[in-house]
């Protein structure tokens, strides 16, 4: 492995550079608002997935006020393939009556008061302020957890300690674009099970 944290951050770049160059967002979306409920939407649940099952729910409510005026069971019913569903539709109509009382039916675009409403944890906010308004942050899910700590880039205690240690490690200008590049590439490359050393480009290279 490489001998310091910086060198292998710098390989790690300029791998994810030539790999994933143009990395897209991977939940379809309209604007802020669409985008934190399919965020929402992703915990435990493929993008894939969240991709079927949010035109239809879309259809029926795309802004806060038409989802507030929604019973969370008919949101429910459109959701059940994504799991968790009691769960996240009663999340998805109180944070929608929220941004209305609250907010005047827009998403703020502050992480701690995207925070406050219901069902939205640190990383769903994070994903919204980097890809929704372009602010710096670092969201980290279980793939950017894993290879963090598979090529030596933080101890992996939890994602907390990864994402702080990720951000000593990257500039702010590269935190959106990475976030996206290294989630792709574990997919592609650097899976959780099945995981051959050899096919994978960073790996390898360790």
């Amino acid at each position: 492995m490489r001998t310091t944290k910086k060198q292998r951050a710098e390989l790690v770049d300029s791998i994810l550079e030539k790999t994933i160059p143009h990395p897209a967002i991977p939940l379809k979306h309209q604007d802020p608002y669409t985008l934190l409920v399919a965020v929402l939407l992703s915990a435990q649940c493929t993008d894939d997935r969240v991709n079927q099952v949010t035109p239809k729910l879309f259809a029926l409510a795309d802004t806060p006020e038409k989802m507030a005026s929604l019973e969370p069971k008919e949101v429910e019913e459109i959701i059940r393939p994504c799991g968790l569903a009691p769960t996240k539709s009663k999340a998805i109509v109180q944070l929608s009556t929220d941004l209305v009382a609250h907010h005047k039916g827009e998403v703020p675009a502050s992480l701690e008061e995207l925070e406050k409403l219901p069902g939205v944890g640190h990383k769903t906010a994070s994903v919204v302020m980097i890809q929704a308004f372009q602010q710096p942050a670092f969201p980290v899910d279980t793939h950017i957890h894993r290879c963090a700590k598979r090529w030596g880039l933080s101890n992996g205690a939890n994602v907390v300690q990864t994402e702080r240690d990720l951000k000593k490690l990257f500039p702010k200008s590269r935190w959106a674009k990475l976030h996206l590049q290294i989630i792709l590439f574990a997919r592609k490359y650097c899976p959780a099970r099945g995981h051959h050393k050899d096919d994978c480009p960073i790996c390898r290279e360790m």
